[in-house]
């Protein structure tokens, strides 16, 4: 089979296009033809080896397929071995079937994307009707599939991105009102965009300054929301009695906490899933690329060109 591998650590540029041995499933898992490969931010850092879980090399990257089981299903797998490949195996309870009615890359929305958005608003969150939601990066995987769950749980939602078409995209969405990422002062136009008062939810997924600024502007029993870290730069140090004086609550999101949960994980892709036929829920697919060009498609979305979610052909 084709595959990408790397044999060292580092930048898009370790990831090469070579032949190996089919993969071959363990007790338990499941032997899958890769029909659809699903890129996700984590993956810019697995290469690196700066993923929350340590990687070992030679490594295929990659943490989402769809594709067909030797028993003819198509479904949507959490993969055990790398994802950017033409086969992969995945553990049974990680593989969940899809909908005659939702495409490939519709179901790839959800998993880790869809699952997180999910997560961070409601499960960590507790997002409530009336209230204000800042979603960092709103034009991304994640930032795309927030927007359409927090206007569905009744919240007003500010959407913060990098562009002009960006921000049309999270207003086609149902964002109420957009923030420029770029902005000097971006405490300020956060309070500014709901109406001067202090925020009440944010995602964030930047870090740096981003994450102060969002830590600055969020209200008393507000909730900070961390899922990611895009700038690779730290925040400053949080002091306790900071967020005791302000009565503010920090919290981080990994989902690998809700991996062998059916009420965490199972459930709540079958619930985005049975949004999506419904027409509830518009999963965006930002572009396709062949896995061959798997080292461009990384490059374009760290630059931040790239919106909703990015796919790989195994095919090409």
């Amino acid at each position: 089979m084709k595959a990408i591998q790397l044999t060292e650590f580092g930048g898009p540029e370790v990831m090469k296009l070579v032949e190996l041995e089919d993969p071959v499933a363990a007790a338990g898992e499941e032997l899958i033809n890769v029909t659809a490969i699903g890129i996700n931010y984590a993956d810019t850092h697995q290469i690196e080896n700066g993923y929350l879980s340590p990687q070992t090399l030679p490594l295929i990257p990659g943490l989402e397929v769809v594709g067909i089981t030797q028993d003819g299903l198509r479904v949507l797998a959490s993969v055990s071995g790398g994802g950017y490949a033409q086969k992969a195996t995945a553990l049974k309870q990680f593989t969940f079937d899809i909908p005659n009615e939702v495409t490939d890359a519709q179901a790839l929305c959800m998993l880790v994307q869809g699952a997180t958005a999910w997560h961070i608003l409601k499960t960590v969150g507790h997002v409530k009707p009336g209230e204000s939601v800042v979603i960092h990066a709103a034009a991304g995987g994640v930032g795309t599939i927030a927007i359409q769950l927090a206007k569905m749980w009744g919240a007003k939602v500010i959407a913060v991105t990098s562009s002009e078409e960006k921000g049309l995209l999270a207003k086609s969405l149902g964002a109420d009102v957009l923030v420029d990422a770029q902005t000097a002062d971006l405490k300020a136009a956060l309070v500014e965009a709901n109406n001067g008062k202090p925020v009440d939810l944010i995602l964030e997924m930047v870090g740096g300054k981003t994450f102060d600024a969002s830590l600055d502007a969020l209200a008393p029993f507000g909730r900070l929301i961390v899922y990611g870290n895009a700038s690779r730069t730290a925040q400053k140090e949080i002091s306790p009695g900071a967020l005791m004086a302000g009565t503010k609550t920090v919290t981080g999101f990994w989902l690998a906490h809700c991996f062998g949960s059916k009420e965490l994980l199972t459930d709540v892709i079958s619930e985005l899933f049975a949004l999506v036929v419904a027409g509830k829920l518009k999963p965006v697919i930002g572009a396709t690329f062949p896995m061959s060009q798997a080292e461009e498609a990384h490059r374009e979305m760290l630059a931040r060109k790239t919106s909703g979610k990015i796919t790989l052909d195994p095919a090409l």
